[in-house]
């Protein structure tokens, strides 16, 4: 399955919304920082997916958390935190002791900022238990740490020159590692980080020399990469195939009139099919946000109401194409959690609120497990045009020979 994390929206009409909620490799826990029962601060909370119905257990520690601090699950029900700490970045594994939390120290690293990395898709294992990578962005250059699975502590893996962002697996295994740096004029590309190679470091967007160019997920399993570009001449999203020469794309689907589109899942499982590959989106528009899913082959937007308590921009595919939203409901500091599960149908439907409408008229329910409301504004985008299928070797090549699609068809696919 693929996972994604991504930070929640800002308050919505004076409504707090949710944090970010971290998910394991593997999707049978997830982790986030919640509210205190009390108000005042932050503690870890770990959420159970895996069993007959999702539930939360707390994991507070004598004091509640730094604004700083970021939670990681790992896939046997430990909790790894990163605090900030004198001057640096202080790391543990948190796990529950009956009425109390265990904590257990991994050590420290030295750093002005300090950002967990997600977790690879096919939940990479280190000599000592499953690994964990973080990154440390610097003015000059960057490093990727392993602060879990390597027996030593936390460890530098890789040197990058440039300042680093983002964070995107390529590999199953954890050892492609998509950054998106930026150079001394301002300007971004993302490149490949061979962690398994000393860290050695090869281009990966290039689209034209003076765009920004920026990867947001990659599906290892069909090649699939969803990127942001202004190459086109404004900020786009579009698609690629990794190791394939085509273009990029940037279809009309995914440029709605007043909404803003952020990817958060791809479907997994779908080997040399790209265009097969359902992909998750957050809507955001005039009247709310909301869930919309696309595949390259039908060049249209499909929109779904979010579940109720949806922890936005975050969610799971499963390879046979079920997706997953997390979502919180209950008062500060006693959460009840569960997970959305949706199948979306290969055709495009009507909006979500059009789809209420029909409901009421006829008389009708909403499926058990369906999302129960959710605002939806801008209808589906059409498209057209060929379809690149990757048949080539799975290896990162620089998308730039022919980064822009040259005919009228393939701009709209």
């Amino acid at each position: 399955m693929t996972i994604s994390v991504v930070e929640a929206a800002r308050s919505e009409g004076g409504r707090e919304a949710h944090p970010g909620l971290a998910i394991a490799a593997d999707g049978s826990y997830a982790a986030r920082l919640a509210p205190a029962g009390d108000g005042r601060g932050r503690i870890p909370e770990r959420w159970t997916l895996d069993g007959p119905e999702p539930y939360a257990v707390p994991l507070p520690g004598p004091r509640p958390e730094g604004p700083g601090a970021e939670v990681l699950p790992l896939p046997d029900g430990r909790v790894l935190i990163c605090r900030e700490a004198d001057g640096g970045y202080r790391l543990a594994l948190l796990y529950p002791t009956g009425p109390g939390t265990g904590e257990l120290p991994l050590g420290s690293v030295g750093c002005g900022r300090l950002r967990l990395l997600p977790p690879a898709p096919g939940g990479s294992h280190g000599p000592y238990g499953s690994a964990v990578h973080a990154l440390a962005p610097g003015e000059h250059g960057s490093t990727v740490w392993l602060v879990h699975g390597g027996g030593r502590g936390p460890e530098p893996v890789a040197e990058v020159p440039g300042r680093c962002s983002g964070g995107v697996w390529l590999d199953r295994e954890g050892r492609l590692l998509a950054l998106d740096r930026t150079d001394a004029a301002g300007r971004t590309k993302t490149v490949a980080v061979d962690l398994g190679r000393g860290g050695e470091v090869f281009p990966l967007l290039e689209l034209t020399d003076d765009s920004d160019d920026r990867l947001l997920l990659a599906d290892p399993d069909s090649g699939l990469l969803l990127l942001r570009s202004d190459a086109p001449g404004e900020v786009r999203l579009g698609w690629g195939v990794l190791g394939s020469h085509r273009p990029v794309r940037f279809p009309d689907a995914l440029r709605p009139p007043g909404v803003a589109l952020t990817p958060f899942a791809v479907q997994p499982g779908q080997a040399l099919t790209p265009e097969g590959c359902a992909v998750a989106l957050r809507a955001d528009g005039p009247n709310g946000t909301w869930v919309a899913v696309w595949r390259p082959s039908q060049r249209r937007l499909r929109h779904l109401p979010a579940p109720v308590g949806w922890v936005r921009g975050t969610g799971l595919w499963t390879a046979d194409g079920e997706l997953r939203l997390p979502y919180a409901v209950g008062r500060t500091g006693r959460t009840q959690c569960g997970l959305a599960r949706i199948t979306p149908p290969p055709e495009p439907g009507p909006l979500p609120r059009q789809r209420a409408e029909r409901s009421a008229e006829e008389g009708g329910r909403p499926e058990e497990g369906s999302p129960r409301e959710g605002p939806a504004e801008g209808g589906p985008a059409e498209g057209d045009g060929p379809l690149a299928v990757r048949a080539a070797a799975f290896t990162p090549v620089p998308l730039q020979q022919a980064p822009l699609a040259r005919t009228e068809a393939e701009r709209r696919s």
